[in-house]
């Protein structure tokens, strides 16, 4: 991120002060003070890059995104051979050139094989962004441009083409659109071939096994009016993704792309799912059935676990009427409140929404829970959110609840998520507050630190550092309480001492991000503040060079972060002597050595999954750690 500079027009002030800028007058009783913890030396690991992801409806450039995903109902119908999709329910069935319109293409060029994912890719190349590309597995796609299908014309019928995984033979990058088969190892081969898999940062780097599988009959019931099982969506899963990795080993794997918590449960209580109930959960089934195809393939199929997430939380409004909060402008109070606190379902055990999911299933905890199921069931399998979307974008509670949930994501190891829906208002700054918040595209820091917050429905708070430079430390604070300013009270237990640094605020007023031109100082690693009611604000501390708590060799410390879900792991020193740092794996073979360590720092460790030793020696004594990777 950029370094903040100083001018002789710039003040640095205590943050008491800085608060009389910023803040507005105090509303309500005293509360008593919010305690935050911070520790950036203890239980780090990295935050995935690909968190901060939209599904293309639009550029999204000024948010600096990192992924993007191409999928939905459209996709799941959608001919890669003519670009040729079907709508579905969604519209009367209709198969048109929907794709190729909505992405701006027009005459010959709308018939060239696979343009609407060329173009689509093309955009995330030129904004460095991860691709995710949906292939199709419900067995049809459209023949044609032509309109509705009645229902006499169900597949199988002239206006289908059957999709096939495996050409079996020799691929063309100029397909035969007579035959009657769509095949999607030979779409893989067209995108590999014109995207050179050298060039990792032009490949196009995830595939996902179509779209809501459990909702086809609803969705595209001319494509496959009957229910699924859960037996055939993983046999298609097992065999998608070995044609797929036949053509691309490197390709990650999306499977699952499940639309919400019945298909969790029991894929929409699927007809064989009596055969399957005893792993409890159809997530935990397909899990596992997919480490077992792996297994037998030789080769991990399931590289994600994919899928979507609309709260089903809600709120009444200003009529006392109950609202959902999932794509919904509603920013009432009572619909803002619900959409503010619904986060918490993500992990907070003590924490029931008002929804059906509440009512029967709490403690939902959503994410602990699949990091377990994952940890059980096919360990190293990453997890994605390809839907995502809490309402509220044209109020802060739409920011406020987007920042809540950026902050868990890199909390909780998440790999991938996607709003739905183009980013704007409110949401696209929750966005910017981590990856451009000061229009310069500077960014929270990609190293996860562990804070504790005293009062988890009033506040969240998210803390990091950046692995590139690790002088500088971000702490994201989401004040979700609605009139009063309680205080905050933050300490920092580092053995760098952090001092000046800026601050940017996003509040109910105005929802562009807010830059107070001054600089302030932190004392003794803590600072108290009172942010405004229904705020966002983004601390960005520098550790003081001048400065720092000076250690004799007996406290020379040493800690390894366990990365369970991700491919990444870090190794905290302190040393008062020149010191060296050597990881040794299980065998007790010597897999990396650093030396000339002095002061504090971070070493960014990459190796293969398994269990090492890390040992640190400064001339006097030694320190050892274990330190887990999972791939």
């Amino acid at each position: 991120m950029q370094k903040n500079k100083t001018s002789l027009s710039e003040n640095i002030l205590p943050l008491a002060a800085i608060g009389l800028l910023f803040l507005l007058p105090t509303i309500g009783v005293a509360q008593t003070p919010i305690q935050i913890n911070i520790y950036p030396e203890i239980d780090t690991h990295a935050i995935s890059p690909y968190i901060y992801g939209s599904n293309g409806q639009s550029n999204d450039r000024d948010e600096n995104i990192t992924a993007r995903r191409i999928g939905g109902n459209r996709l799941t119908g959608y001919n890669w051979e003519n670009n040729a999709s079907n709508a579905g329910t969604d519209y009367y069935n209709e198969s048109d050139n929907f794709m190729t319109w909505a992405s701006g293409i027009t005459g010959a060029d709308a018939l060239k094989p696979g343009i609407v994912i060329t173009a689509f890719h093309d955009t995330s190349v030129a904004m460095n962004c991860y691709s995710l590309v949906t292939l199709q597995a419900a067995g049809y796609v459209s023949a044609d441009i032509s309109g509705i299908i009645d229902i006499t014309e169900t597949a199988p019928s002239k206006r289908w083409k059957q999709v096939q995984f495996a050409k079996g033979s020799a691929f063309a990058l100029n397909p035969d659109t007579t035959d009657n088969f769509v095949y999607m190892d030979e779409e893989v081969n067209f995108l590999v071939q014109k995207y050179e898999r050298g060039k990792i940062s032009h490949a196009v780097r995830g595939y996902e096994i179509d779209n809501e599988p459990a909702l086809w009959p609803s969705t595209h019931p001319r494509i496959h009016p009957n229910k699924p099982t859960v037996a055939e969506y993983i046999s298609k899963s097992t065999a998608l993704s070995k044609a797929v990795k036949a053509v691309d080993p490197n390709a990650e794997i999306f499977g699952g792309v499940m639309f919400g918590y019945s298909e969790y449960l029991n894929f929409q209580s699927a007809p064989d799912w009596d055969s399957y109930k005893s792993y409890g959960t159809y997530i935990n089934a397909y899990l596992s059935n997919m480490k077992d195809s792996s297994d037998k393939a030789g080769k991990r199929l399931l590289d994600v676990l994919d899928l979507h997430w609309y709260p089903e939380a809600q709120g009444k409004d200003k009529s006392g009427n109950l609202v959902r909060i999932a794509q919904s402008p509603v920013s009432d109070s009572g619909v803002a409140a619900a959409r503010e606190q619904a986060p918490r379902s993500l992990w907070d055990s003590s924490y029931t929404e008002n929804s059906w999911i509440g009512q029967y299933f709490s403690p939902v905890a959503l994410l602990p829970m699949l990091n377990a199921s994952i940890s059980k069931y096919n360990p190293g399998t990453k997890l994605a959110f390809t839907e995502i979307n809490y309402g509220g974008d044209s109020s802060i509670s739409g920011a406020i609840a987007m920042a809540d949930v950026f902050g868990l994501f890199g909390k909780y190891n998440v790999y991938f998520s996607s709003y739905w829906g183009p980013l704007g208002g409110y949401v696209a700054s929750a966005y910017k507050m981590y990856r451009n918040f000061d229009g310069s595209k500077s960014t929270f820091g990609d190293i996860y630190c562990k804070t504790t917050t005293s009062d988890t429905a009033a506040a969240s708070v998210y803390t990091s550092l950046d692995s590139h430079d690790s002088t500088k430390l971000h702490i994201i604070v989401i004040d979700k309480m609605f009139s009063e300013h309680p205080s905050f009270n933050i300490t920092v237990h580092s053995r760098k001492e952090f001092g000046g640094g800026g601050i940017f605020i996003l509040n109910s007023g105005n929802e562009n991000i807010f830059h107070p031109k001054v600089l302030y100082q932190m004392t003794n690693n803590s600072f108290s503040f009172s942010p405004d009611p229904q705020s966002i604000t983004h601390f960005v501390f520098s550790a003081n060079p001048n400065a720092g708590v000076v250690a004799p060799s007996e406290t020379d410390e040493l800690q390894c972060s366990n990365n369970l879900q991700g491919s990444i792991s870090f190794i905290h020193y302190h040393v008062s002597n020149p010191s060296s740092i050597c990881i040794f794996d299980v065998q007790g073979r010597k897999i990396k050595q650093y030396g000339g360590l002095h002061d504090t720092g971070i070493i960014e460790f990459s190796g293969g999954s398994g269990v090492y030793e890390v040992l640190l020696n400064n001339g006097e004594k030694m320190f050892r750690q274990k330190m887990i990777v999972a791939h």
